[in-house]
C-alpha cells in the first residue's frame, strides 16, 4: 500500500529523507502521521525514525543548516525545522528497562526492534519518502484499515512498560477503533487487571489523556469500557458515564467541548484529578451548578456566554432524556448578547454611594426575573 498527501510532498520531509538517504541511512515516517494517512484521517504531527544516531542527525543537520533543537536527545529525539516545518526525527529503539512510567531505551538498527516496543499494532507502521508502507509486525495495517486496536505483542507486558498505555487505549478506540466490533477483550482484559497502574501516573497526564479522549467524536462506548472494567473509577472517583451517550447524540451538531461532557460524567474533586487550569475548573463548576439550576437559558447565557449557556442546555437535555429545544438555544445566544438597561447615571442624583449600588442591584434582580424582558422605561417607571 501507498500513501500520500501535501505532508509527505512537502520540500521538508523530503529535503530531510534524502539527506539521510544519501549518508546511507534509513528515513522512514512512523506512528501518527502513516496511521492516518492510511485512514485518511487528519495529520497534525510528522515523525520520522532512522537507524541514524542522534549524533549522526545532529551532524547531518549541522551540514545541510536545518534547525535541530534536542527535544528528548537522551531518548533519541531531536526535532529539525526543515523548510519552515518541524519534524521529529527518532533513532530506532529497544526498551532496556521499563518501571511503568519511563523507560531506559538503547539504540538499533533494526526496524523490528523499534516496531515492537511500540504501544499499538496500528502505531507501529512506517512509510518511506515515496509513500510505501512497511508494516514490520505484519498486522499493523490489517488493524488500522479495519480500526482493530490491538496491544503490540502481549497487552500486559505493553502495560507494565508505561501504564499510560491504559488510558491510551481507550482514547485511541475513541478516536480510531470500530464500536460496531468492540472493544479488543485481550487488551481491556490487561487494563481491568492492570488498572491500579494508573494511580502512579501523574495527574497531568492523566488530565492530559481525559482531554483528548473526551474531545472524540463519541468518547460514550470508550468511557463506558473504561467504567466497566475500573478504570475510570480510578481516574475520577464517583463518575457516572450513563447520561455520556445522550449528551454526545445532542452535541453532534455543536463544536466539540469536552468539558461538557466532562460536566456530564463527573466525579469527586475533579479539577483536581484532572489537574483542571483554573478556568477549567470554573468552566466544570458552573456546568454542574447549571445542570441543577432553574435560571432559564437567557439568564445563563448573560451569565456565563453563550458557550457554557448552550452547554448548560444539552446538559439538562441530557439528563431529562428529551430532545435539543431549539428555543432555549436561541434564548442562550439572546442572553450572551443582552445588555442590563440601566445605568447608574440613570438613577442619579436620587441616589448615591451604598445606596446608588444597592438600587441597581436590585433592579437588575428585577430584569433576571423578567428573564431580561424589562425596558429602561419598565424598570425605572
Amino acid at each position: 500500500m501507498k500513501i500520500s498527501g501535501a505532508w509527505i510532498d512537502h520540500p521538508g520531509p523530503q529535503a530531510l529523507c534524502a539527506a539521510l538517504e544519501a549518508r546511507g541511512f534509513k528515513a522512514l515516517f512512523v506512528g501518527g502521521c502513516v496511521r492516518n494517512a492510511v485512514l485518511d484521517a487528519p495529520i497534525s504531527d510528522i515523525d520520522l525514525t532512522t537507524d541514524a544516531t542522534p549524533e549522526a542527525v545532529l551532524a547531518l543537520a549541522h551540514d545541510h543548516g536545518f534547525r535541530a533543537i534536542p527535544t528528548g536527545i537522551e531518548h533519541g529525539t531531536i526535532t529539525l525545522i526543515v523548510h519552515d516545518m518541524p519534524i521529529e526525527v527518532t533513532t530506532f529503539r529497544r526498551d532496556v528497562e521499563t518501571d511503568g512510567r519511563r523507560a531506559v531505551v538503547a539504540f538499533s538498527t533494526d526496524i523490528r526492534e523499534d516496531a515492537a516496543r511500540r504501544d499499538f499494532t496500528m502505531n507501529a507502521l512506517y512509510a518511506d519518502a515515496r509513500g510505501a508502507v512497511i508494516d514490520p509486525l505484519g498486522t499493523g495495517l490489517a488493524d488500522a484499515l479495519t480500526r482493530t486496536l490491538r496491544f503490540v505483542g502481549d497487552p500486559h507486558q505493553r502495560i507494565r512498560e508505561d501504564y499510560l498505555r491504559i488510558l491510551r487505549f481507550f482514547r485511541f478506540y475513541a478516536h480510531y477503533g470500530d464500536p460496531g466490533q468492540g472493544i479488543d477483550a485481550d487488551g481491556l482484559s490487561a487494563c481491568a487487571e492492570l488498572a491500579e497502574g494508573v494511580e502512579t501516573l501523574s495527574r497531568e497526564r492523566i488530565g492530559a489523556e481525559m482531554r483528548k479522549l473526551l474531545s472524540a467524536p463519541d468518547p460514550a462506548p470508550a468511557v463506558a469500557a473504561m467504567f466497566a472494567c475500573g478504570v475510570l473509577g480510578r481516574v475520577l472517583p464517583g463518575a457516572d458515564p450513563r447520561f455520556l451517550p445522550i449528551v454526545v447524540h445532542l452535541d453532534q451538531d455543536q463544536p466539540r467541548r469536552w468539558v461538557r461532557r466532562l460536566a456530564m460524567i463527573g466525579g469527586q474533586n475533579v479539577a483536581k484529578a484532572l489537574r483542571l487550569s483554573t478556568r477549567e475548573a470554573r468552566d466544570f463548576d458552573t456546568l454542574r451548578e447549571a445542570m441543577g439550576s432553574a435560571e432559564s437559558p437567557a439568564v445563563l447565557g448573560w451569565k456565563w456566554g453563550v458557550d457554557l449557556a448552550m452547554d448548560a442546555v444539552i446538559l439538562r437535555a441530557a439528563q431529562f432524556e428529551s430532545p435539543l429545544d431549539p428555543h432555549a438555544m436561541t434564548e442562550a445566544q439572546r442572553g450572551a448578547t443582552a445588555e442590563f438597561p440601566v445605568q447608574a447615571a440613570d438613577l442619579m442624583p436620587a441616589f448615591a454611594g451604598p445606596e446608588l449600588g444597592r438600587k441597581l442591584r436590585d433592579l437588575q434582580q428585577r430584569w433576571l426575573q423578567s428573564d431580561l424582558h424589562l425596558t429602561r422605561g419598565e424598570l425605572l417607571g
